[in-house]
């Protein structure tokens, strides 16, 4: 399995790594989560933020496996713990590319090398939409997306 979506925002790449790996951007585009890592490659990340467990909830955790300040971020994941009994056994990849285009930044998001029968591929096709959306409209407006939650 493998989604991809590709979005082009009116940005500069800064901007949208900042969407990517800075607290405030991370808050906004998933979800009120942090992403916490050092972002040396081989390095756990986990998104942190509110959830069934409180303020300090992890979401998905994993290992980095690239970090190229306004280039690519790509990750190993699995489920938070309070998700799925079997979290460290669920795994997928998350590849995220930045390219200039024009004056615009082309983002191009790629989840892909899942686990077998993993639980949470239709949680991620609805689920990408939403982040790249708030991604693009934070970058290009600094406002966020109510989703009616």
């Amino acid at each position: 399995m493998k989604l991809e979506y590709a979005i082009y925002i009116d940005a500069k790449p800064e901007k949208v790594w900042e969407a990517l790996v800075s607290p405030e951007g991370t808050k906004v585009a998933f979800f009120g989560s942090e992403l916490k890592s050092s972002f040396e490659v081989g390095a756990p990340f986990e998104y942190v933020g509110p959830g069934s467990e409180g303020d300090a909830t992890v979401h998905v955790y994993g290992t980095i496996q690239a970090y190229e300040p306004g280039k690519k971020l790509a990750y190993l994941e699995h489920p938070g713990p309070s998700y799925r009994e079997r979290h460290a056994e669920l795994t997928s990849r998350v590849t995220f590319e930045l390219e200039e285009a024009g004056t615009t930044t082309k983002l191009t998001l790629v989840n892909d090398e899942w686990s077998e029968n993993h639980p949470a591929v239709d949680n991620a096709k609805g689920a990408w939409p939403m982040v790249v959306s708030s991604i693009k409209t934070w970058c290009e407006t600094g406002k966020t997306l109510d989703f009616g939650w």
